[in-house]
């Protein structure tokens, strides 16, 4: 495993349900206005929206209602306008999709917000503390954290040289939930992004690639496979293998005759 490389400049073309998660409002008008000089808006508007509604809330408006876009501007949202084509205009209210409750918590999403962020939506959910999620909710949260927990009497939680100092000295961030008389502390950092070696097959072998391809290599393992010149026998099922089809065959070398080997065999058999 290694760091994942630095990012590529984000644009449409190469933006996915969690990169998007990186941009704001303006960003999203920008990319909008070079697409469209590129002329690859028109034919993909579909996907693209598709993929900027997994992180925002889209409402198409007509350019010229004013009130409606004055409403929307209030609501927290950024207008603004596009072309589409030579003949075509949108506009769109567009506004990130806020991350509020363990609910709108994602695989896509789960790397795009802080420790603290991620402690501050735990604490809403009811302050139940680590076992009150969900097992799914918990899975995506540690898809992009590093959490631990503990639970002690409140005298004893921040003792020093324990367990509560050492995790804030290594860059953890800490929920306490009250409980009764002992608190849980939910300590929480996020993981390093790192990227699986991809294997690509080649005329000269398999070597390493970092190349943004996702089709599977299929690697066949021919060292068992019988030259075609041999001859293919079916294996006989153990419940089948009695003293009428099982033979051993000995390799006895140069200058022992068939008489000798079967004499052989015999004395074996008989020991």
């Amino acid at each position: 495993m290694k760091e994942a490389p630095a990012s590529k400049t984000l644009s449409l073309k190469n933006m996915t349900k969690s990169s998007v998660w990186d941009v704001q409002e303006n960003d999203i008008f920008r990319m909008l206005e070079t697409a469209d000089r590129d002329g690859e808006l028109k034919e993909n508007l579909r996907h693209i929206s598709d993929v900027i509604r997994s992180a925002f809330m889209i409402e198409e408006i007509k350019d010229d209602d004013k009130l409606l876009q004055e409403k929307y501007s209030k609501q927290g949202y950024k207008v603004g306008s596009f072309k589409l084509g030579e003949d075509n205009k949108l506009t769109w209210a567009i506004k990130k999709r806020p991350i509020t409750r363990v609910t709108d918590l994602t695989y896509e999403n789960i790397r795009h917000i802080t420790a603290a962020k991620l402690l501050e939506v735990i604490d809403r959910n009811f302050g139940g503390g680590w076992d009150s999620l969900s097992q799914s909710i918990q899975d995506i949260i540690e898809s992009g954290f590093d959490i631990s927990t503990t639970t002690l009497p409140k005298d004893r939680l921040h003792k020093k040289g324990g367990m509560y100092e050492k995790k804030v000295t290594d860059g953890y961030e800490v929920l306490e939930v009250a409980k009764g008389t002992w608190v849980e502390a939910i300590f929480a950092k996020l993981k390093p992004e790192t990227i699986k070696p991809r294997m690509k097959f080649e005329e000269s072998g398999l070597k390493d690639t970092d190349d943004d391809d996702d089709a599977d290599v299929e690697i066949i393992d021919d060292y068992n496979r019988p030259d075609e010149d041999d001859v293919e026998l079916e294996e006989p099922d153990d419940d089948e293998i009695n003293e009428n089809n099982y033979r051993t065959t000995f390799d006895l070398g140069d200058g022992v005759d068939e008489e000798d080997a079967e004499s052989l065999s015999d004395y074996i058999a008989d020991e």
